[in-house]
């Protein structure tokens, strides 16, 4: 009997509690409505509008932060990107001004074989240089395959490089006109006078043995005079740029630049159609 007093009981509290929570309900949202409610819904919506605020902007940083993230792996790929393409633009652009350079230098190679009509010539690259110790020469990519024999001119755009002196099937030395033992008979292009160029220690040219009353000036082209028959006539060896009596004081002394940079040949050209004369054949009879 007392269990079933009790569940009794307990329904009827229940159903008490209901109507009671349902009346306050009803209370709260009539208040709520004409506004009896607001001081109170004021006071307990300020702490929970400070709270709210501080999640939304905890949310906003940690998106903002996500979001910068994102942009600097963004960031971090793009510069990866530039700068891969930027180092195979500067290949290319080296590349490119390599292009340049070797057509400008084979162009003053053309414009020369077409002013020297009468001149048969064979392009060769240097591919060594030796100026140090013994002579001062430099080696070429062609030899006796292709029609390459000691004594034949070298020649650039700019002028008179040296003269072939060892050959084999498919290389070849060329004597510089700068090595001390090599000697070129030569004359000013505007008097014609005549001389004798030789290289100097320095690397630099002298022209020897022009006569003391010769009008030579300073900026005179010196060429080639084909005496001797070592060279054909009239390839630029050089520029005056000095005059001086001789020693002795028999002769005047001219410097010559030449216009070729040495240092810096990578293409020549080998005059295949010359043949060198050889005296020395005429003072052997001579002496006899």
């Amino acid at each position: 009997m007392n269990s079933t007093n009790f569940r009794r009981g307990w329904r009827s509290n229940r159903s008490v509690f209901l109507i009671v929570s349902l009346i306050i309900a009803v209370g709260l949202i009539i208040a709520s409505q004409t506004g009896l409610l607001s001081p109170l819904e004021d006071l307990v919506s300020a702490p929970l509008n400070a709270v709210s605020g501080l999640f939304n902007r905890a949310a906003l940083a940690i998106t903002d932060n996500i979001n910068r993230f994102g942009d600097v792996q963004t960031l971090q790929q793009r510069i990866a990107d530039l700068e891969e393409a930027l180092a195979l633009y500067q290949t290319e652009l080296v590349e490119a001004r390599e292009i340049v350079s070797d057509y400008g230098r084979l162009a003053n190679l053309l414009d020369y074989r077409n002013t020297a009509q009468n001149q048969e010539t064979l392009t060769a690259d240097v591919i060594g240089v030796d100026v140090g110790g013994g002579l001062r020469t430099i080696a070429i990519n062609r030899g006796t395959r292709d029609g390459i024999a000691v004594g034949m001119p070298v020649v650039t755009g700019q002028g008179l490089v040296g003269r072939i002196i060892q050959v084999s099937a498919n290389a070849a030395r060329v004597m510089l006109i700068t090595e001390t033992t090599s000697r070129v008979s030569a004359r000013m292009q505007t008097n014609r006078v005549e001389g004798s160029v030789v290289g100097l220690a320095s690397g630099n040219l002298i022209m020897e043995l022009i006569r003391l009353d010769a009008p030579v000036r300073e900026g005179d082209l010196v060429l080639t005079s084909g005496l001797g028959g070592n060279f054909p006539p009239d390839i630029v060896i050089g520029q005056v740029t000095s005059v001086r009596p001789s020693e002795r004081g028999l002769y005047q002394e001219a410097q010559v630049r030449s216009l070729i940079n040495f240092d810096t040949l990578e293409f020549v050209l080998v005059v295949t159609n010359f043949q060198p004369t050889d005296l020395s054949v005429f003072e052997e009879s001579t002496g006899n």
